[in-house]
């Protein structure tokens, strides 16, 4: 059901700008910067962490996308519906997980201060050199999405998995 199937729901809002029609080589250059950000991540991993991080940036657009993206790789709902509390549900989790959300959402919310040396630690006992560092672009990468999506107010709901993958 669409906002428009129902009369019990409000309308949909409309974007401020399309901004990818009117950059149209940055966001080319952000889908292969998004691309190379993924090599050598579990796509499972990968969709929890931006999920975190949308949710921190309150970006509905992503979080859209990276549910239905994050379903498609076979995550659970309840895994999903947890993740905005997971330090009250570690159980639900791997310690490797713990780790890539802890330094997602340290990365993003700099604002906050920097990312603590014991989150980072803890992410480097997980992942080895080249992991973390995907790791961490990939953490780069979803924060710009955020933003994008976020300012030019796009909206969600109209996403289909693997829509953007090359």
């Amino acid at each position: 059901m669409t906002n428009n199937e129902s009369k019990n729901l409000n309308p949909e809002h409309t974007p401020r700008l399309e901004w990818h029609q009117h950059a149209p080589e940055v966001f080319k250059a952000m889908l292969k910067l998004d691309a190379a950000a993924r090599q050598g991540l579990d796509p499972v991993l990968l969709e929890l962490v931006k999920i975190r991080s949308s949710q921190l940036n309150h970006c509905a657009y992503c979080l859209d996308m990276h549910t239905k993206d994050a379903l498609a790789a076979g995550e659970s709902v309840e895994r999903i519906v947890q993740l905005s509390a997971w330090e009250e549900s570690k159980h639900f989790y791997t310690p490797k997980e713990i780790a890539a959300i802890e330094l997602a959402e340290a990365i993003t919310v700099l604002t906050d201060g920097f990312v603590p040396d014991e989150v980072y630690e803890r992410a480097a006992k997980e992942f080895d050199e080249a992991e973390l560092s995907q790791l961490i672009s990939a953490i780069t990468v979803i924060n710009a999405w955020n933003r994008f999506a976020v300012s030019t107010r796009m909206v969600p709901g109209h996403y289909t998995p693997g829509q953007y993958k090359h």
